[in-house]
């Protein structure tokens, strides 16, 4: 059975995600042994509880003993699973609509689970094994399973030298940090402004996944106040957007970009980024001497984990942060903390901040295009990669990690890929100059139009960011 996607399982519930799938989801996880007790967390979605309960079951069910966690942020079931030397299981569908429910998984090191992983949960689904009334794990609720995750991200912060006392606005999505994030902005030295910071898993104000298009409409609402900065959440809380008050949505890669500076200031090594980020990235971190390889979307912490944390400074994807120092997983509260410390001892809200130091802003675009029937996707994929190869001008190297992307001697380059958890085509495009970018996004997106039609489907929906 096909569960996971690019990163963890996420399906419709209960079409696709159905009670009895999840527990034997958790049956499964629990029957690869990799430890005898495992910390359960969850999101705001409203069938969450019953998802965590069911998987907690399946768990149990398998002879594991279960902690239940309650609402908190994916990289605290992370953070668990490796103090405790536990499995971490996070209950969520991160940035999907509320009607869709999945899980992450976390091996007793703090790794998100890996594709080897991933693949023998999925040969043992489908088959479930029960332990005998007397070898069943025990259930017991964790109260503020929150603290030490707290107390120990903010010990890892360190002394904050404040030049000023600014305000900076948090969107939460309505998500599993609406208490987490504001805190630990508050607690930093600034003044958080909160927007949809109460828990609910209709997300009610926004969709959770916080796109350039979805977050550039509220853009006068958060800048009403004169913020530093604008943080927006997804609904767990692994990823976090960053917007300017005047100039808007700033580019996750030059996010990346200078969280490798800063680190590479103090320990050099090597990066690993995924696939759709931009030559920024290259730059900055050749400029500071580390070094840096592209890996595919959704999976940059296997390399971690193959390569080693001593060997690995940083990893990222845009949105996501892999502090190493902190801990291999992805945290999206640990870039709040971050990037809150830096405009409190710069004294300069975050545009000036990337500006002052040095952080390339190039043009770009992302897009993803949801096709009908869903059915030709693959092979209107196919015959795009193909016409795209000789559209744009001869490709100094193509890369086929993850998709295909197509990089030229201009600099500019695209990346064409499936999604791992909708049914979408995404683009995603760099380049030097606002020209070639319009043109390289302009001749792709006419030609997938062109050849979706030609296999009887259309475009019904196209998001940006």
């Amino acid at each position: 059975m096909k569960l996971f996607g690019t990163a963890g399982i996420r399906m419709k519930y209960p079409a696709d995600l159905t009670p009895e799938t999840a527990l034997r989801i958790g049956n499964a996880v629990g029957r690869l042994k990799l430890s005898s007790k495992a910390y359960i967390v969850h999101d705001t979605r409203t069938t969450s509880p019953l998802i965590s309960l069911l998987i907690g079951a399946g768990l149990m069910s398998s002879g594991i003993g279960v902690f239940l966690g309650g609402i908190a942020p994916t990289p605290v079931a992370a953070y668990e699973a490796r103090k405790e030397k536990a499995i971490g299981v996070s209950v969520t569908a991160s940035h999907n609509p509320p009607d869709y429910n999945g899980v992450k998984l976390y091996d007793v090191e703090g790794y998100e689970f890996t594709r080897d992983l991933e693949s023998r949960i999925e040969e043992m689904v489908d088959y479930p094994c029960y332990n005998d009334w007397n070898n069943v794990g025990a259930l017991l609720e964790v109260r503020n399973v929150l603290r030490d995750y707290y107390d120990d991200l903010f010990n890892f912060i360190g002394e904050v030298k404040a030049k000023w006392k600014p305000i900076i606005v948090i969107d939460c999505a309505n998500g599993s940090a609406y208490n987490v994030s504001p805190s630990i902005i508050r607690d930093l030295g600034a003044i958080p402004f909160t927007f949809n910071c109460n828990p609910d898993g209709f997300f009610p104000a926004r969709t959770p996944e916080p796109r350039r298009d979805v977050l550039e409409e509220m853009l006068s609402t958060y800048s009403s106040i004169n913020p530093a900065v604008i943080f927006a959440h997804d609904g767990d809380a692994d990823r976090v957007a960053v917007l300017d008050p005047v100039k808007g949505f700033i580019r996750q890669d030059r996010l990346l970009a200078f969280y490798a500076k800063k680190i590479l200031e103090s320990r050099k090594g090597h990066v690993v980024v995924s696939i759709d980020t931009g030559f920024v990235v290259d730059e900055v971190v050749y400029e500071h001497g580390g070094s840096l390889e592209r890996y595919m979307l959704g999976k940059t912490h296997e390399r971690v984990k193959e390569l080693g944390l001593k060997h690995v400074v940083m990893a990222g994807e845009p949105w996501k942060l892999i502090h190493t120092s902190w801990g291999p997983w992805v945290d999206g509260v640990l870039q709040v903390a971050l990037l809150t410390k830096a405009i409190l001892e710069w004294g300069k809200p975050i545009s000036k901040l990337l500006d002052d130091e040095k952080i390339p802003d190039y043009p770009w675009d992302r897009r993803s295009y949801f096709l009908e029937p869903f059915s030709i996707r693959d092979i209107v994929f196919k015959e795009l990669v193909e016409e795209v190869e000789h559209l744009l001008g001869e490709p100094l190297r193509v890369i086929e990690i993850d998709g295909y992307r197509f990089e030229y001697k201009d600099y500019s380059w695209i990346l064409i890929r499936k999604s791992g958890t909708e049914p979408k085509i995404r683009i995603y495009v760099e380049a030097r100059e606002k020209s070639r970018l319009r043109e390289i996004t302009e001749k792709t997106e006419d030609t997938l139009i062109k050849i979706t039609k030609k296999h009887g489907g259309k475009v019904v929906e196209v998001t940006i960011g």
